[in-house]
């Protein structure tokens, strides 16, 4: 049977970033999901922004495919293989992308919230606890707190909104009830709201988003 041997190569990632005509008062660093792009989230993200003066960051996962028929390029974040490294690679990809964005420090400096989708709710919390960063806040639409968070001290995680459609298939009720005992049992602030819909967004996520992005500016 032969040995497994990870090398580490660089690559690069696709990053799309709209800054306002005016100094930001927020920022906002957003992961798609799974087989999505940045482009696809930057439309939401624009939605939830509306009007407001804000940064905002659509990453793309550094794992590119083609869809069925090679019609669109789509990315992913992981797989089962190699998890840990990739977990590892990750990270520190959403440092770079944090370092490249070259925010003021101090009292200047807009508060920086992180949203994931799907798949990328596990970055974004990976983002938010174990990079190099802290955040303000982190929103979390159609997705569970990873496992491998769950051991960060209290004092590091920020406010946390999730939300989670009714009819999701994959962020499912039970999976949203063990999510909120995790979070009150470690005294995370966080609310969670559940809406009329399965795994995507709708007017009513966008405004709770752009509630809870709002609210860190204060």
């Amino acid at each position: 049977m032969a040995d497994v041997h990870l090398i580490e190569t660089p690559t690069h990632g696709r990053v799309l970033v709209d800054r306002p005509s005016v100094s930001p008062t927020a920022v906002l660093v957003g992961c798609h999901g799974y087989a999505q792009t940045a482009e696809i989230l930057l439309d939401e993200l624009l939605m939830i922004r509306g009007d407001a003066p804000w940064t905002l960051v659509s990453v793309q996962a550094l794992h590119r495919f083609y869809t069925k028929g090679d019609r669109d390029v789509v990315a992913s974040w992981m797989t089962r293989q190699d998890r840990d490294t990739a977990i590892a690679d990750n990270i520190a990809y959403l440092d770079r992308v944090f370092d490249h964005l070259d925010l003021p420090s101090g009292a200047v400096r807009p508060p920086v919230c992180v949203l994931g989708f799907s798949q990328g709710v596990a970055m974004a919390y990976r983002a938010a606890l174990r990079g190099a960063h802290a955040v303000a806040g982190l929103i979390a639409v159609g997705g569970d707190v990873p496992p491998d968070v769950q051991d960060v001290p209290a004092a590091r995680w920020p406010r946390v909104l999730i939300a989670a459609g009714d009819t999701d298939y994959w962020y499912t009720p039970d999976k949203v009830a063990a999510d909120a005992t995790f979070l009150a049992s470690h005294a995370v602030r966080h609310e969670i709201l559940r809406y009329p819909a399965g795994h995507v967004f709708t007017d009513e996520v966008r405004a709770a988003a752009r509630g809870f992005v709002t609210a860190a500016q204060l």
